[in-house]
């Protein structure tokens, strides 16, 4: 009997690791090939690992919620014969218990090592980064001692200056004791709440004296403290993991991001008149619909195009101009929550190839069918509420980006046309265009500027135009 070791797979340049959510098959099951044997996630994308191999699992090695690194061994199968069964990564699977175990303990040795080193930052999580680490001297340089941290509670650890002492204080509620993403997310709201509280100076009345003044302490944690339940028939519903994603992107965005919004209206009726000129005979040989998404990005991309300084994200006192014109499309998935997925190098594809793109993302992502690296390395972000029914919106930007981009439905309308013979009123197709954007480093005339030539992009579309 041969083992098979089944490893974490590469999911994308910037992946590098995935947190264990279920465990599909338990020790003893027997696995078909291509069969899924565990589910993972990275960041909002829930996948599966399948077996390249028939066998019945002997062996899991990580369990639910714990953090697993691209390349460590998952679980062992049991599979038929004698001779060795090799993975892509390893020829050297054919071992035994013992064998196994003092493999893992010299990994861990190893994470033990490479944690007490000074820890960097990444690049390959930041697309097109070219700053190099000595220009953070004033990062605090953190090293885990005999405690593993996930790169990423290490990186927060940094970005808000958690001395080590500090982070190995931190309790933490995954597998053995490991800090999880929400520990030391929990951990920074609790310091804040703390340093409000130092620095308030204490009530003049003396609270013991009066019934109607609160304890200052008590009164800022009422403040920041979760809402309750007060009402019979009120619901407690626990959210989701990943709900919880987007509560805490959300919140660390308009932490970081002064926002600013412009809007602007655009006449589009040469553009739905095309597209309804051109839909049928475009499905009949495509074989898929062309949407009113792809034209946007095509907009946009050219835009960006225009001007650059769009494309861009913050880092302290540095400005990340970025190469690649990478466009998230956020889409709403049937459980409530939302996904961006990444059209890659928006501005190379034709309509054509956007508007496939736009539709295997799209499908992919109601049937849970995207892979890590399709929500990765995202420039700018474009979110369609028109699809809702909304004439417009303020969205909230999608960090790292700089800004994204919001339109509203498309309504027929009594709109002034100037022509050659006066001033006439006719029935138009308007649409409402909004964006967000970061007033660090995008200001009013900039972000002005680039939304009403997208909105010139739309408004003067070619109606003769081929595809």
């Amino acid at each position: 009997m041969a083992i098979y070791k089944l490893l974490l797979p590469k999911m994308g340049e910037s992946v590098s690791e995935a947190t264990i959510t279920k465990w599909v098959k338990s020790v003893g099951d027997t696995i078909e090939e291509d069969e899924a044997v565990v589910e993972i996630a990275t960041d909002k994308v829930d996948s599966d690992v399948p077996s390249p191999v028939v066998g019945v699992l002997s062996e899991i090695l990580f369990h639910e919620n714990q953090v697993v690194q691209v390349g460590d061994v998952l679980a062992l199968i049991e599979v038929e014969g004698g001779a060795e069964v090799s993975d892509s990564t390893n020829d050297d699977t054919l071992v035994n218990h013992t064998a196994r175990t003092e493999q893992q303990e010299e990994t861990n040795k190893e994470e033990e090592q490479i944690n007490k080193d000074e820890v960097v930052i990444d690049q390959a999580a930041i697309p097109g980064t070219e700053l190099l680490n000595e220009e953070r001297p004033d990062r605090t340089k953190l090293s885990s001692g005999s405690r593993f941290y996930s790169p990423l509670v290490k990186n927060i650890a940094q970005e808000e200056g958690l001395t080590q002492a500090e982070l190995d204080a931190v309790a933490g509620t995954g597998a053995d004791g490991r800090v999880t993403k929400q520990d030391i997310l929990d951990h920074l709201q609790q310091r804040v709440t703390g340093s409000a509280i130092a620095e308030k100076p204490e009530a003049s009345v003396d609270a013991s004296t009066s019934t109607s003044n609160t304890p200052q302490a008590e009164k800022v944690n009422n403040a920041s403290s979760s809402a309750k339940i007060t009402t019979a028939g009120d619901e407690l519903i626990e959210m989701d993991r990943m709900r919880k994603l987007i509560a805490d992107h959300m919140v660390h965005s308009v932490k970081t991001s002064p926002h600013v919004a412009s809007f602007v209206e655009a006449d589009v009726t040469h553009l739905v008149n095309w597209r309804n000129k051109i839909k049928d005979s475009y499905k009949a040989r495509e074989g898929e619909n062309i949407t009113f998404t792809p034209i946007f990005i095509e907009a946009i991309s050219k835009a960006i195009k225009d001007f650059p300084m769009i494309n861009v994200s913050v880092d302290g006192h540095h400005i990340i101009k970025r190469k690649h014109i990478n466009i998230g499309m956020a889409a709403a998935l049937p459980s409530g929550n939302l996904i961006v997925p990444v059209i890659k190098n928006a501005d190379q594809l034709s309509l054509v190839g956007l508007s496939k793109a736009v539709n295997d993302l799209a499908g992919r992502s109601r049937t849970n069918k995207l892979k890590p690296d399709d929500t990765q390395g995202g420039t700018f972000t474009f979110s369609n509420i028109g699809a809702f029914g909304n004439i417009m919106g303020f969205p909230i930007i999608n960090q790292p980006q700089a800004a994204i981009l919001a339109v509203g439905t498309i309504k027929k309308r009594p709109a002034v046309l100037e022509t050659a013979d006066g001033d006439v009123i006719a029935i138009r197709h308007m649409m409402y265009l909004s964006m967000s954007y970061d007033h660090r480093v995008i200001d009013g005339a900039l972000g002005g500027t680039f939304l009403k030539r997208v909105a010139d992009y739309l408004e003067n579309w070619d109606v003769n135009r081929e595809i």
